[in-house]
């Protein structure tokens, strides 16, 4: 049967990898194009490496630039340059060698004492090569508005009077048309001054898609012919990017500047036209340019060809993508063969997750390998990728739940009521073992901790104690009427009030050891809130039978969930760890103590060393503790006692913020058990231990470091206009999210039993810790202890008049107004702005950040209920009625008029 169970799982992981590579087969993109076997007119060509910028430190040698114009020398019949100085005057003479005519190029702009130097080497390379054609004076001055028309056109005529060749320079076409439209007659133009137009033509700056590019083009160079007839016209520049970010309509690729360049030259050539193509290599250094910027080229940066004039046009690296996606898909999928006895439906669901997070890793390595970083982009991207790693772990330790919880078997280990066990025995001459109940108390309410005594005098177990210690208490009205009750309950309750304890809760556990009776084979521990049922000790005791177990764990719950609203939707959120969580984690001997309602075997205590009051979470220390010497643990989650619910939403997060502080001291005083051969936990233990710190402490941090990281980079991506995250940084986060909601409800719909209202209250206050988890983890890795922090509980407490969720307020709508700046920027249509790119990425970029505010607004929200009138169920009952006497589905309630009785016939009759 395991055997045909295993093979079946096999089949399954199978079927799945080979679906996850037919799906590669069937959508690998192939489009079709004109071929173009001939030799281009031009190309632009930089001599440049690298990320440095021209200016700065990026000066070329001649051995690079004869190895390039070699390889170009089979491409085209000619280049243009752009500047004359920094070392691309070496170009001309080197391009004779090969046969390549150069059009010279000098880089005009406001520096006076620059553009000379320009103009003087651009005149002597003309002079002294005869394989010089041409000479651009200027690149897009104007549209930059660096030099004034009537200016250039002075340069133009100084470089026309110096040299034999054509003279022009390049601009954008609608500035050729404007200046011409907007110049005076009896004023010289542009373009009567040069010798030929030379216009540059990019559709992608233009909004055009790649399918209407070679149109527009064509349309351009029809519109200057018309304009300036009998003059030369020249597209100077045309060229598609094949990497960045979409403008509004044009969208960057490789497909797409494959197909816009072979349709447009075909075009070209049929027409005559006279054009170079921008550009031979990709500039890395242009990462300036809207992202798009280092990838014009023809040639990437190493020089090898991005597409192939001729055939159909494909992804060259596409089946590379395919394999890698394929492999690290198996490989995350090999972890399920170490499930026991998975589910067809189980393993299809983790094996469908873990060949995703393969299709991403070959995603993130085309982007890495396809793209060109600066420091500060590749420092980011390297965070960003380091950051998700986490989440992507999270994620599918959460997919993992929900696989084993929805298409898994049921719990196998889980006790539950009524189910036969063994007789209450240890040993062959103890029937009904006994128990010392310990409960410390540390300014508790004198009326609640009463009926925490009295529960515990009502258990149906014959032999127990109950060792009560109040400790750091000197109030006698704390501790005088507890000591009374005592007494009054008879000698199995023994009363201590310890002062001047040190080590926390643990610290007063010890001192209850040391009263406990020397025969106790048991420690039972509950809060002074919880109200146990009689037959805890009954059902719970026995468990105890096989001597292997060391600790019984029983669930926490509340009696006065019907306090106010906040206080439902609280009892929720404890209700799912008690119900998901704990019963997954049992499944593996690997329950997490949480103090109340639990059973230990005093020799398992004392083979742990006992109460530790090295943390502020003594109980889950102690019972990691246990598990690491080998003993067997058990969980129900029956609810054998009902405690009380923090007082307030303070209370509340200051609790959560004990559990996750002491969680990171427990990690950090364990962390070396988990080591090979340092302890007896088990690889399932070593494994759900570590995901579910990973799954608390980590991802709340997690999330708001990136949160925050997120809102730096903001002002960096409006106003610098770079480095925008790329999808494969933002989408995961979406995805992660998803799949943590998607986890939350369908687990709860499924384990938990409550309503679904009360249900997405739970998710809302689940999420409103997350600052404050965060914050304790923050603090755990700067010190080593804190003050232990008691939950107030039983109404003593008062409302703070501090708003309980400043901080998460302020975070919240940061991000919020992140995300709007972010959509404004990049949608100019919004406001009367300039520059309307509706770049993808920035909106999904905004979209994480209107997700990632959901957690502190969360918190925001609930601190805003406390204080508000929807708090309280009177509120919503009186809402209730009031509506349903409006819409006449119940009748309005008349107040009754009080009126003097008449006395009756009969009675008159008798008073006669």
């Amino acid at each position: 049967m395991v055997f045909a169970a295993m093979r079946a799982v096999v089949a399954v992981l199978l079927l799945v990898t080979a679906a996850h590579a037919a799906l590669w087969g069937l959508f690998q993109e192939k489009q079709s194009a004109p071929d173009f076997r001939g030799i281009l007119p031009s190309v632009s060509y930089s001599p440049f490496e690298g990320t440095a910028h021209p200016d700065v430190d990026n000066i070329p040698n001649a051995d690079k630039i004869r190895a390039d114009l070699k390889q170009l020398s089979t491409m085209t019949r000619a280049i243009r340059l752009y500047s004359s100085t920094g070392g691309v005057e070496l170009v001309p003479p080197i391009a004779a060698e090969f046969g390549l005519k150069v059009t010279v190029g000098a880089w005009i702009d406001k520096n006076a004492d620059r553009n000379d130097r320009e103009i003087d080497a651009a005149i002597n390379l003309a002079k002294r090569n005869s394989n010089v054609i041409g000479i651009v004076v200027g690149n897009e001055t104007i549209f930059r508005g660096e030099q004034k028309v009537e200016d250039l056109i002075e340069l133009i005529k100084k470089v026309k009077k110096s040299v034999n060749v054509p003279v022009t320079t390049g601009e954008i076409w609608n500035i050729w048309r404007d200046n011409f439209d907007s110049t005076p007659r009896d004023q010289p133009t542009l373009a009567s001054t040069v010798d030929f137009i030379a216009a540059h033509v990019l559709p992608y700056w233009e909004n055009f898609t790649d399918k209407q590019a070679v149109d527009q083009a064509v349309e351009r160079y029809q519109l200057l012919r018309d304009k300036f007839p009998g003059k030369r016209i020249v597209i100077a520049e045309f060229g598609w990017p094949s990497a960045g970010y979409n403008l509004r309509n044009a969208e960057p690729g490789t497909f797409e500047q494959a197909s816009v360049l072979r349709n447009f030259v075909t075009r070209a050539e049929a027409i005559g036209m006279d054009y170079n193509i921008v550009e031979a290599i990709d500039q890395p250094w242009k990462f300036f340019e809207g992202g798009v910027g280092p990838y014009w080229g023809i040639l990437d940066a190493s020089r090898e060809p991005k597409f192939a004039w001729s055939g159909p046009i494909v992804n060259q690296n596409y089946w590379k993508l395919a394999l890698i996606a394929v492999l690290v898909g198996l490989f995350m999928s090999l972890p399920i063969l170490r499930l026991e006895q998975p589910t067809v439906m189980q393993t299809l669901l983790l094996s469908a997750a873990a060949n995703g997070i393969g299709a991403w890793v070959a995603t993130v390595f085309s982007y890495w390998t396809g793209h060109y970083f600066v420091f500060g982009s590749a420092f980011a991207l390297t965070l960003g990728l380091v950051l998700l790693v986490p989440l992507v772990l999270i994620a599918m330790a959460r997919i993992e739940e929900i696989a084993a919880v929805a298409f898994g078997r049921g719990p196998r280990r889980l006790i539950v009521k009524g189910a036969t066990v063994a007789p209450a025995t240890i040993g062959e001459a103890v029937t009904f073992p006994k128990v010392s109940i310990h409960i410390p108390a540390y300014f508790e309410p004198v009326e609640m901790l009463k009926q925490t005594l009295d529960a515990v005098s009502r258990l149906d177990y014959p032999n127990f104690e109950c060792v009560v210690i109040i400790n750091n208490t000197p109030d006698p009205e704390f501790w005088q009427p507890i000591q009374d009750h005592c007494r009054t309950l008879g000698e199995r309750f023994k009363f201590i009030n310890a002062e001047k304890v040190k080590g926390f809760k643990a610290g007063a556990l010890k001192i209850a050891m040391d009263r406990t009776a020397a025969d106790a084979e048991i420690i039972g521990i509950i809060d002074a809130d919880y109200v146990v049922r009689a037959d805890w000790l009954k059902d719970l005791v026995p468990v105890f039978a096989d001597p292997r177990v060391g600790l019984v764990q029983a669930p926490q719950e509340h009696r006065d969930g019907d306090r106010s609203l906040m206080h439902y939707i609280m009892n929720g959120e404890y209700a799912g760890f008690f119900d998901i969580g704990m019963v997954q984690r049992n499944e593996f001997n690997a329950i997490i103590v949480h103090g109340t309602m639990c059973l230990i075997r005093r020799a398992a205590m004392d083979m742990a060393g006992g109460w530790a009051g090295d943390t502020i979470c003594e109980d889950t220390d102690l019972g990691l503790a246990i598990i690491e010497q080998g003993w067997v643990t058990h969980y129900t989650n029956e609810r054998y006692g009902h405690g009380l619910l923090p007082d307030t939403y303070e209370a509340f997060k200051k609790q959560r913020h004990r559990w996750a502080y002491g969680g990171f001291q427990i990690v950090k005083k364990h962390w070396r058990k988990f080591l090979p051969g340092a302890s007896r936990l088990t690889p399932d233990q070593r494994r759900e231990f570590s995901l579910g710190w990973l799954n608390w402490l980590g991802a709340e941090s997690l999330g708001v470091v990136v949160a925050i990281l997120n809102l730096i980079w903001v002002p960096i991506v409006v106003f610098a206009d770079i480095s925008i995250p790329d999808k494969i940084l933002t989408l995961p986060i979406i995805a992660s999210f998803i799949v943590s909601l998607v986890h939350f409800l369908a687990l709860y719909r499924l384990r938990v039993h409550i309503k679904a209202g009360q249900m997405l209250g739970a998710m809302i206050a689940a999420m409103s810790v997350q600052w404050t988890v965060s914050r304790a983890v923050a603090q755990g890795l700067i010190t080593e202890h804190l003050p232990f922090a008691r939950t107030s509980k039983g109404g003593l407490s008062r409302m703070s008049i501090e708003f309980q969720a400043f901080w998460e307020a302020v975070i919240g709508v940061l991000l919020l107004v992140g995300a709007a700046v972010l959509i404004v920027n990049n949608d100019s249509t919004l406001i009367k702005i300039s520059g309307n790119k509706q770049v993808r990425e920035i909106y999904i970029f905004a979209g994480v950040l209107v997700l990632e505010s959901l957690p502190f607004l969360s918190a925001v929200a609930i601190a805003i209920l406390e204080n508000s009138r929807i708090n309280e169920f009177s509120f919503w009952r009186n809402s209730a009625v009031r509506t349903a006497e409006l819409i006449g589905l119940r009748p309005v309630t008349m107040p009754t008029v009080a009126t003097p009785t008449q006395p009756v016939a009969s009675e008159i009759h008798r008073e006669s």
